[in-house]
């Protein structure tokens, strides 16, 4: 079975036979920083401890859950602090 390419892999490939693209200076360390920025992704070693009370903990949601979910928005910039929101507004 020949595989057919979608609209946007047909434009990718249209693009880069017509040289529409520009060459990466340093491709090799370019791919070696971001395939390790793609490992880091996935690496889940650090290790902490909480204490939370049983009353939070009967909320339903689990707690490691909780935890990684907070990190995690607050990393990817979508948990601020109060007062810097109301500061520019």
């Amino acid at each position: 079975m020949k595989y057919k390419p979608d609209n946007q892999e047909k434009e990718i490939l249209d693009d880069y036979e017509n040289e529409e693209y520009i060459e990466v200076p340093d491709m090799d360390k370019t791919i070696e920083k971001h395939t390790g920025y793609a490992k880091a992704t996935f690496l889940k070693n650090k290790r902490i401890n909480i204490r939370i009370s049983q009353r939070d903990l009967e909320k339903g949601i689990p707690y490691q859950t909780l935890i990684a979910s907070l990190i995690h928005s607050y990393i990817s910039g979508k948990l601020v602090e109060k007062d810097k929101v109301l500061m520019n507004q």
